[in-house]
């Protein structure tokens, strides 16, 4: 199987540049679109079904819906309507989300892998038809059955990224989304922490920025990579053997700005895709060696619908 090329919108457009730049990243030839839920920006959902509504072909990806923020009965309605409204074309993430921006809304549970486990269970149940009745310590459903399930099921995945939640990602959804940055090494540690039976659908997210000048790419993404070092990626980033320095060294910066500004190039060629198009399909080609099916390209910028028009000089 080879591998399909994504775009991951950028967190935070507006109704009116999110049309556009949906449409644009299907006119730009990419397999696919997906759209991220970050607080307090834009739903997940609803710009699915914006993105699904103004393109015909590419499938659409939700990448994630924390597990803890819709009760599973009712997002499987929605979820239900989308994919029955455009079959084939949409695939579901859900995951634990961002422990303190679910703690700012009350949600943040006592037992985050209890939750998913409970909830990735109800809803590809409920996706597929079935009649539930769950008495969990979070999901409680009494005989719910969808009055339409869509005629071809969604996949849903799992967007998590600790062993535990690798372990059980594998056990109850139907693959994976692993967030940026996705790295051969990284790759090796998630598949180890899964069930030896099966080969699981991978989608892996990567900040990416295709210049003919590697220099260029390296300083398009540079302020992007701000999030390097901190706890929440330490996942990811401990396969690289610079992981410590990294670390270190945001811990030492007075500011955000001044830890970018301070990144090695040779590091940045690693925590995101930098480069002309012929390096950065070998970046690809490399991570779906490694297992990742869906190459997810996040562009960054001022202007990302312009950013498209470079990242899809390597497809």
């Amino acid at each position: 199987m080879t591998y399909q090329t994504g775009i991951m919108a950028p967190a935070g457009l507006s109704p009116e540049s999110f049309r556009q730049f949906a449409a644009e990243v299907e006119r730009s030839g990419f397999a696919e679109l997906w759209v991220p839920e970050d607080c307090f920006l834009n739903g997940g959902i609803a710009q699915a079904a914006v993105a699904l509504a103004v393109t015909s072909r590419i499938e659409v990806g939700i990448g994630i819906i924390p597990a803890a923020a819709r009760n599973v009965a009712f997002a499987a309605m929605d979820l239900s309507f989308l994919a029955s409204a455009f079959p084939g074309r949409l695939m579901i993430g859900v995951g634990h989300g961002m422990a303190g921006w679910l703690r700012q809304v009350g949600v943040w549970p006592a037992s985050p892998l209890t939750l998913l486990a409970e909830y990735l269970d109800a809803l590809r149940a409920l996706l597929a038809g079935q009649v539930v009745t769950r008495h969990g310590r979070y999901v409680r459903l009494d005989g719910v059955q969808l009055a339409h399930p869509p005629a071809v099921t969604p996949r849903v995945l799992a967007g998590v990224r600790g062993p535990k939640s690798l372990a059980l990602a594998g056990q109850h959804a139907d693959g994976l989304i692993l967030a940026e940055p996705v790295t051969p090494a990284y790759l090796q540690f998630v598949r180890a922490q899964l069930p030896s039976a099966g080969d699981p659908l991978i989608a892996a997210y990567n900040i990416a920025a295709v210049r003919d000048d590697q220099q260029q790419a390296r300083e398009q993404v540079r302020d992007a990579l701000w999030w390097a070092g901190d706890p929440a990626w330490a996942p990811e980033l401990a396969p690289l053997p610079f992981a410590a320095e990294l670390a270190s060294m945001r811990r030492s910066a007075g500011s955000a700005a001044e830890f970018t500004r301070q990144l090695p190039g040779e590091w940045i060629d690693q925590l995101a895709l930098t480069g002309p198009p012929s390096v950065v399909r070998a970046r690809l080609a490399e991570l779906h060696a490694a297992g990742a099916q869906h190459l997810i390209l996040a562009p960054v910028g001022r202007d990302p619908i312009g950013e498209l028009s470079q990242l899809a000089r390597v497809l």
